[in-house]
């Protein structure tokens, strides 16, 4: 793992003939990846100007901190040497130097590596480079260049870091899909380096779209979500470089990615041309399930945040929906006024759309197949008997979700069965009551990956266990059986188990009587925060 890494100027004067080493300005770089140092060649002239030089190879470093936009830069000068800047209990990377890389393994979850300089990219090979000179002098480039006249040209490597930029590295299986990229230090003796095709004034983010990516639940927890903890301190002046770029990602998610990044994202394996850019993060934060540490984050940020977020992504598409839907409501009514003149009066339908939105509002994310709720109708007939306006989502992956955030972000309460499909409580809004139908076997996935951050987020959350007679396993096995008495013990037995029995294998006739308790005592908290809002 490499915490930081270090310039070290050593003296350039005081030195006897005989010492062949300490009479050239020598350029140490040190990490823990590994690095190249070949012993240096006796130029005459760099004997004359070593004093010279070595100002002039200070200055970049000096100024270096104070380009437009800077990552992590923090130095200081201490005597002859520029160092990093880093206080004992400073986080890793929190500051680097021009021309090289950082990177921060120590994370569960993620690694995340740093570079800053001359940055260029080469798709073709998996490869980021980032180059340095022995020296910006003009007058000793010149001399490098002809005592290196007629030989091979070369490019010396100083360091060498590999990377796989998704959130799940603890993962062996999803991490063996996920490309890797080399990040390589070059120094460029010659000053022949790789020629920019495009060149960018901003820093870069390269990132994963590969793994679970299909799955909306992964979409957000390993992908979104870090984006937005490793980029918002940026604010949008950043290009997001994508693995496995896929078409239908940037259609799903091009909303949200618009309020991240003032650019159009690049796809890296498809685009072959040299991007350069004056930084880069390559990999991803990443802090819990669904949420967004604010102790972590600049300026306090939280999982409030991303949801306002969500917020500035959403409602230009949603006001256009409602739009349309206005313009068509009174095409429909002029036709049926015209039809039947005495049927319906504007004021009659505008009356009946004010009741109906007096009811506090529920929406029911509806299964198929596995985990479904067999007895739904009754539920729902229930839920409008108790006093809610209900509304039955069925989305799949085609569904605009937009039309998701609307229906969400408008309700009151939200009612799901363990599954995916439950991220979709980042849409509403806090102090919303969340009831997730937790089935046999998925209590532990249940609270974590969605109760927990629910409540985060500022939901009312209700974790509506459900008992073996609610389960269709109930019909399947023994009553004594473990499936029914013990789900930890079949859990224990591993993943294939809990997927193939509790998962896959499962699905939900609640008992209404119980349930109906959880929707009353639903029904009266919105009702009570609903008149305390009025008052």
């Amino acid at each position: 793992m490499v915490h930081y890494q270090r310039y070290q100027l050593r003296k350039c004067g005081g030195v006897g003939e005989e010492d062949e080493e300490a009479q050239t300005l020598v350029l140490e770089f040190g990490s823990s990846g590994y690095y190249k140092r070949t012993k240096p060649k006796i130029l005459p002239l760099l004997f004359v100007f070593s004093l010279v030089s070595c100002s002039l190879l200070l200055v970049p470093h000096l100024f270096s901190c104070f380009s437009t936009i800077s990552l992590l830069c923090t130095f200081e000068v201490e005597n002859d040497r520029v160092a990093v800047d880093r206080e004992a209990d400073a986080p890793i990377c929190d500051s680097i130097s021009n021309g090289s890389i950082c990177c921060d393994r120590s994370g569960f979850r993620s690694d995340i590596c740093f570079m800053r300089g001359d940055i260029r990219t080469k798709s073709a090979s998996s490869s980021i480079f980032v180059y340095t000179s022995d020296t910006d002098d003009d007058f000793i480039s010149y001399s490098l260049a002809k005592e290196g006249e007629g030989a091979e040209e070369k490019e010396e490597e100083l360091q060498h870091e590999k990377i796989k930029p998704y959130t799940r590295k603890w993962e062996t299986g999803v991490m063996d899909t996920i490309g890797e990229l080399d990040l390589v230090v070059k120094k460029d003796k010659y000053g022949r380096r790789h020629h920019c095709d495009v060149q960018h004034s901003v820093p870069a983010i390269f990132l994963s779209t590969g793994g679970y990516t299909g799955n909306v639940y992964h979409e957000f927890n390993d992908g979104l979500i870090p984006l937005y903890i490793t980029s918002q301190h940026l604010n949008k002046k950043v290009v997001f470089v994508m693995l496995e770029y896929h078409n239908w990602y940037m259609t799903k998610y091009g909303d949200i990615l618009s309020r991240l990044s003032d650019y159009p994202p690049i796809d890296f394996s498809g685009d072959k041309r040299t991007h350069c850019f004056p930084e880069a993060i390559v990999g991803l934060r990443i802090h819990d399930e669904l949420t967004v540490d604010s102790s972590q984050m600049q300026g306090s940020k939280s999982i409030l945040d991303f949801h306002n977020l969500l917020d500035q992504a959403y409602w230009p598409r949603i006001r256009g929906l409602i739009q349309d839907e206005e313009r068509e409501a009174q095409l429909r009514l002029k036709e049926r006024v015209s039809l039947f003149p005495s049927s319906l009066s504007p004021e009659a339908g505008e009356q009946k759309q004010e009741e109906k939105e007096k009811k506090p509002k529920l929406v029911v994310i509806s299964r198929n197949g596995s985990r479904a709720i067999m007895n739904e109708d009754a539920m729902v007939k229930l839920a409008e008997k108790i006093g809610f306006q209900v509304e039955v989502l069925r989305p799949d992956r085609t569904t605009e979700l937009a039309k998701i955030y609307r229906a969400l972000n408008s309700s009151d309460a939200m009612i799901g069965v363990h599954g995916a499909a439950m991220t979709h409580f980042l849409f509403m809004r806090p102090c919303s009551v969340f009831i997730q139908v937790i089935p046999l076997g998925t209590d532990w996935a249940a609270e974590t990956y969605y109760g927990e951050p629910a409540m985060k987020l500022g939901l009312k959350y209700v974790g509506y266990k459900i008992l073996p007679r609610e389960s269709s396993l109930y019909g399947q096995y023994d009553r004594d059986d473990p499936v029914l008495r013990d789900p930890k013990s079949v859990n224990a037995k591993g993943w294939q188990f809990t997927k193939k029995v509790y998962l896959d294998g499962q699905n939900v006739e609640l008992d209404l009587r119980r349930f109906g308790k959880r929707l009353f005592r639903a029904y009266d908290y919105i009702s009570k925060k609903n008149q305390r809002a009025v008052q």
